[in-house]
């Protein structure tokens, strides 16, 4: 038996109470502790504390000092206390490494794939990883890992030592939110096990789509986006618009989204999401209208629409297969100097870890002393039935090796992996996916496409006509909004004539025509073949040069 199991039961109990932190950007620093008999936040306080989205860390170290001291006051709490700390997620990423590499020469891998970042370039970076518990083919094996910024943690800790406090764990908030989103039963049906579900996360920067099997992660895909540069709606389209082809390459049963910025609320974008499966959402941001969890009476309504799922989820004790810490296996009570509380009906005394561990050792001999003697009767009786656990076991090998064989057989026959090649599919033609869907949305009522060109590497080349030059912009604009980090221009844009004379005797009755040309081309890749190479070009035009061109219907380009 553990021997804190005991000293637990035997009515002891360190001095120390264990605080949660929470560094949440929208929010500041949070302060918690829950209720586990009540499943209820028992204290709670915020300070706002300013994070910078660019560099991923606390904007001002002297405000984080200020922040914790007067959270401890206003809750009342002994600052020498043990602190878990949860901090927003810096990196995260997989990687399939050989199974004989040890623990060591696994982080050293892992730090050196974390350094080719641009944010570990400057700042040395602090690795915790796990082990995936995905079978792998061969001899290799799949990790999950994510990285801090090493002068981070230890500035902190620095900070809590001084203020008398003892950091004692940092976690990320990735698993934070996944541990909130199952103590709070949110996602009870899709963290069943065998039932396959997308977390889409979405934040200041971009968005995530979090591959999960009941409570494990599978997958993990990161769209950065420049959600302040867009106004209104625009940001649910371009969301939309680029979340559509991703969330093909990760089937599966439900799509949950949560929001943890004020610019974009998740219950419009589940709503505006097109996908065959059913779609939840929660609101961890200004938005929200329910409580994560029940809270206390004492926590005023404003206050509690503060708390945070990355806060509930630091302190849960939620169990993940995923469990990071940036300061490794750390034990909360192991301060040898700090006095032990043992209660033994009405009485109570102190005494130091090694008197409590000896009287603990006591206590269990005298526990065991009944099963030892009975086992001692018991020798004849173990070595029948361990005959029989031989003969048992020996079969057993027998047939497991016979199941062997027959699997091996059977994946020798079935080697075709239909989601690999799926997948291969899905990522040669994304940037055409991704450009047919944004010319269909965009195309105006009095604007004519006579000719599109979409390749491999993501260049277009788009020529079409209107009747006024203002469609011509508008589509244009829209195209840009649609085709993020593409570059288009307007490489042409001219009045349809065929003399001089022509284009001098404009008929006010009979608008003027305009051709237009927008790529993202060279004007060297835009540069006709020669003639004797004429046949190979893949595409021809939609319209011959000196006719009106025919409007191709919108809802074919959709």
């Amino acid at each position: 038996m553990d021997l804190n199991n005991i000293l637990s039961q035997l009515g002891s109990r360190n001095s120390k109470d264990i605080v949660y932190l929470s560094v949440t950007p929208g929010v500041g620093l949070e302060l918690i502790q829950l209720e586990a008999s009540s499943h209820s936040v028992k204290t709670y306080a915020y300070r706002p504390l300013q994070y910078n989205e660019s560099l991923r860390q606390i904007a001002d170290m002297d405000a984080f000092r200020a922040a914790v001291t007067e959270l401890f006051e206003e809750t009342k709490i002994n600052i020498k206390s043990n602190v878990v700390l949860n901090l927003p997620m810096v990196l995260f990423g997989s990687k399939e490494l050989p199974l004989l590499l040890g623990d060591e020469a696994v982080t050293e891998a892992l730090t050196s794939e974390v350094e080719q970042s641009y944010l570990f370039q400057r700042y040395e970076p602090l690795v915790s990883w796990v082990d995936s518990g995905i079978q792998s083919s061969g001899d290799m094996r799949k990790l999950f890992y994510t990285a801090v910024q090493k002068n981070v943690v230890e500035e902190i800790q620095t900070i809590l030592t001084e203020l008398g406090a003892r950091l004692v764990s940092v976690e990320m908030s990735l698993t934070s939110l996944l541990k909130a989103l199952s103590y709070s039963g949110l996602v009870e049906e899709q963290m069943k096990d065998n039932v396959t579900w997308n977390l889409m996360l979405v934040s200041p920067s971009g968005y995530s789509i979090v591959s999960m099997a009941g409570k494990n992660i599978i997958d993990y895909y990161e769209e950065p986006l420049a959600i302040k540069s867009y106004e209104g709606d625009e940001i649910y389209n371009a969301i939309n618009a680029s979340a559509q082809i991703t969330l093909m390459s990760y089937p599966a049963n439900y799509l949950y989204v949560v929001s943890e910025t004020d610019m974009v609320s998740a219950e419009l974008l589940a709503s505006r999401i097109q996908a065959d499966v059913a779609v939840n959402y929660f609101e961890n941001n200004s938005f929200r209208k329910q409580d994560i969890i029940p809270v206390s009476l004492e926590i005023l309504e404003e206050t509690a629409g503060k708390i945070s799922l990355e806060a509930v989820g630091i302190a849960s004790q939620v169990s993940l297969q995923e469990k990071f810490n940036f300061l490794g296996e750390s034990e909360v009570f192991d301060d040898p100097n700090e006095l032990v509380h043992v209660v033994l009906g009405s009485l109570e005394f102190a005494v130091s870890p090694n008197t409590a561990r000896n009287i603990s050792a006591v206590a269990c001999g005298i526990i065991l002393l009944p099963f030892l003697i009975i086992m001692l009767m018991l020798p004849m009786a173990a070595k029948q039935k361990q005959a029989k656990l031989d003969d048992l076991n020996t079969r057993l090998e027998q047939l497991n090796s016979q199941i062997g064989q027959k699997q091996g057989d059977l994946n020798e026959a079935g080697n075709f992996n239909a989601n690999k090649e799926i997948k291969k599919v899905l990522s040669n033609n994304r940037a055409k996916l991704i450009g047919y869907t944004a010319l269909g949305e965009s195309v105006t009522k009095n604007l004519w496409i006579t000719y599109f060109s979409v390749k491999d590497d993501g260049k277009f080349d788009i020529k079409g006509a209107s009747e006024n030059v203002e469609d011509i912009y508008t589509f244009f604009r829209n195209m840009k909004d649609s085709l993020l980090n593409t570059k288009l221009r307007i490489h042409k844009l001219e009045m349809m004539t065929n003399s001089v004379d022509e284009a001098v005797s404009i008929d006010i009755n009979q608008p003027a025509e305009y051709e237009f040309e927008i790529t993202n081309m060279s004007d060297a890749e835009l540069a006709p073949l020669p003639a004797a190479d004429s046949k190979q070009q893949p595409e021809q035009k939609l319209a011959a040069p000196n006719l009106k061109p025919q409007p191709i219907p919108q809802e074919e380009l959709k």
